[in-house]
């Protein structure tokens, strides 16, 4: 019988054609059914979110400047917000102007931004080898050519880098506790690194959401203080805070901050300005280093908990000391851990 089935009259873009879905949000898909503890993403412990203190912000936004919460905003983000973050990376040993740091929709939304303003179709975009498989997801759809960047246990290798990445739009790299290898690029490492990147003309893309998540050495300074003309800068509130209020930033150099702006406008105007107030008036408590490090050690605690009671072998997703660093590691199961009875009683007491 001749099929009568309509021809669709859609015609996806030739680029759809590289666009995948990803692995890492099919995972997370499962983490809402009943009796599933995911160690294959990188969920922070749900017990260490600062459910009170976002609460008595929102109510203080939502009292005392309601209508201005609610309204449309400005693009680069919530003044004050910045000037918190400004701060904030201060203390971390990079100096920037709040007027250099742009508010995003989680640092995801960063990545897409970056990705749409600085790469054209066949751009050599230079990456660690392994690196972080949403960043790749971002960057896909503008149709770049990936080339790895050989490494060892304290980062990129400069040489490699000076040899393989000659051309590059940017060298995409995480500092601290690097998804998937755990890795944490030393301080003596990030100096080199941003001195061949200057001089090989590859500006470099920092994206640091793990940062926070540190037991007893606090990072070295971001890779950025060296080099800040020539490096673009991402962090996220998603490990430290939560991950449902999408909030992350980039700060980025004058020449470039403008287009980044501009390619924000266009995807979503601006963050929300209520959740950007509410987490301002939180940051005191929800932000400490005591409460990021409280953070890692109980999703760690719980990930240790499923392994050694779920009946699947597992290995920690959460974070694990090892020389006095932090370093991920996945579920062997490649998903997430069913919870048996005994598991269940387990987690009932945490």
């Amino acid at each position: 019988m001749a099929s009568t089935r309509t021809p669709s009259p859609w015609q996806l873009a030739t680029r759809t054609a590289r666009m995948n879905p990803s692995a890492i949000r099919e995972i997370l898909k499962l983490t809402e059914l009943p009796g599933i503890i995911s160690l294959a993403g990188g969920l922070p412990s749900a017990l260490t979110f600062p459910v009170e203190a976002v609460r008595e912000a929102t109510t203080r936004v939502l009292r005392d400047t309601p209508r201005e919460a609610l309204q449309y905003a400005a693009s680069e983000g919530f003044g004050p917000l910045r000037e918190w973050v400004a701060a904030e990376m201060a203390r971390q040993g990079l100096a920037v102007s709040p007027a250099q740091v742009l508010i995003t929709t989680g640092s995801q939304q960063g990545l897409d931004l970056v990705g749409k303003v600085l790469i054209d179709a066949g751009s050599r975009v230079a990456v660690e080898s392994p690196t972080y498989l949403g960043a790749l997801q971002a960057f896909v759809p503008y149709e770049p050519e990936f080339v790895g960047v050989d490494g060892d246990g304290d980062g990129p290798l400069p040489d490699a880098l000076a040899s393989r990445a000659a051309g590059a739009r940017f060298l995409y790299a995480l500092p601290n506790f690097q998804n998937p290898s755990g890795r944490s690029i030393s301080a003596g490492r990030r100096a080199q690194l941003a001195r061949a990147a200057a001089s090989a003309g590859v500006p470099i893309v920092e994206d640091n959401p793990y940062g926070d998540l540190w037991y007893d050495v606090a990072p070295s300074a971001p890779i950025a203080s060296h080099w800040r003309e020539g490096t673009i800068y991402l962090g996220s509130f998603s490990k430290v805070l939560a991950p449902g209020l999408r909030l992350g930033y980039v700060i980025a150099p004058a020449e470039v901050f403008a287009k980044l702006v501009q390619a924000k406008q266009a995807a979503d105007l601006h963050t929300p300005g209520s959740t950007s107030a509410s987490s301002t008036r939180s940051s005191a408590p929800a932000f400490s280093t005591t409460t990021c490090r409280r953070s890692a050690a109980a999703t760690a605690r719980s990930a240790m908990r499923c392994r050694r009671r779920s009946s699947l072998t597992c290995r920690l997703r959460g974070r694990s000391r090892v020389a006095g660093r932090c370093r991920a590691a996945a579920c062997s199961s490649g998903s997430s851990c069913r919870r048996t009875s005994t598991a269940r009683r387990c987690s009932s007491r945490r």
